[in-house]
C-alpha cells in the first residue's frame, strides 16, 4: 500500500456531530489511514462531499457477545460464506429504499477496491437453497475490524451473519470490533458505547499489532 497524501486532523477535534473534516479522497491509502486514526468516511448526502467522522460515544461489539437461545436456534437454518459475494452484500446494504441510506456510488466503488486488495470483507448468510438472504461487510486494519453495514431478506439473517463474523474475528485474533454508532438492533446484540478517548486507546493497541 502506498503513502497517504492527506493529513487528517486529530479525532479529538471532531465537532458536536462527530465530523472531523470534509474532503480528501477515497483512495485505499486514505481510507486505511483514516481508520487507523479513529476516523471513517461517510458522505454528507448521497454522492455528495465526503465527511470523516469520529463519533463520541463510539459503539463497539464485544467479541464474546451472548447469543440468545432463539437466535442460536434460528442460525441452524442458515449456512455462511466469507468473501464470496462482497459486491452483492454492499449493494443490498445500499438499497435506496432503506431509511438513512448512505452507501452511494463512490463508497461502493472505494470499498470494492479495498475488497480486491484484501482489506474489506463480507460474511454472507445463505438459506438451505444457497440463496443470499443476509450479510454484513466491513474493513480490517491490524487487529481491529470495523463493521460498516448489514442487511437481511429473511428474519434473523443479518444477526446470524454478525454472530458468525464475531466468531470468525475472535478466531483470527481481532481484539476490537468497531460498529461506529449505537442502534437498537446492535444494542439488542450486546453492543456497548465507549468514550472517544477510550475507543482511541483500544484502537491504538489494535492497530499497532497484527493478528
Amino acid at each position: 500500500m502506498g503513502a497517504n497524501a492527506w493529513v487528517f486532523p486529530p479525532a479529538e477535534s471532531a465537532d458536536e456531530h462527530g465530523v472531523v473534516g470534509v474532503g480528501a479522497d477515497l483512495e485505499p491509502e486514505t481510507i486505511l489511514t483514516g481508520y487507523s486514526q479513529g476516523l471513517f468516511p461517510m458522505p454528507l448526502e448521497p454522492d455528495g462531499p465526503i465527511a470523516w467522522w469520529s463519533p463520541d460515544p463510539r459503539a463497539i461489539l464485544p467479541l464474546d457477545m451472548h447469543v440468545s437461545r432463539s437466535l442460536a436456534k434460528s442460525m441452524k437454518r442458515f449456512h455462511f460464506t466469507i468473501n464470496t459475494a462482497f459486491t452483492e452484500v454492499m449493494k443490498a446494504c445500499a438499497d435506496p429504499s432503506r431509511p438513512h441510506g448512505w452507501i452511494d456510488s463512490q463508497i461502493l466503488s472505494a470499498y470494492s477496491r479495498l475488497h480486491e486488495l484484501g482489506w474489506a470483507h463480507s460474511v454472507e448468510t445463505r438459506n438451505e437453497s444457497g440463496d443470499l438472504v443476509g450479510g454484513v461487510y466491513g474493513i480490517g486494519v491490524g487487529r481491529m475490524f470495523a463493521g460498516e453495514s448489514m442487511f437481511h431478506w429473511e428474519t434473523d439473517a443479518s444477526k446470524a451473519a454478525l454472530i458468525h463474523l464475531t466468531r470468525t474475528l475472535r478466531e483470527n485474533g481481532i481484539i476490537l470490533f468497531d460498529v461506529q454508532w449505537m442502534t437498537p438492533h446492535l444494542s439488542s446484540l450486546g453492543a456497548i458505547d465507549l468514550s472517544r478517548s477510550e475507543y482511541l486507546r483500544r484502537l491504538d493497541e489494535a492497530v499497532s499489532s497484527n493478528p
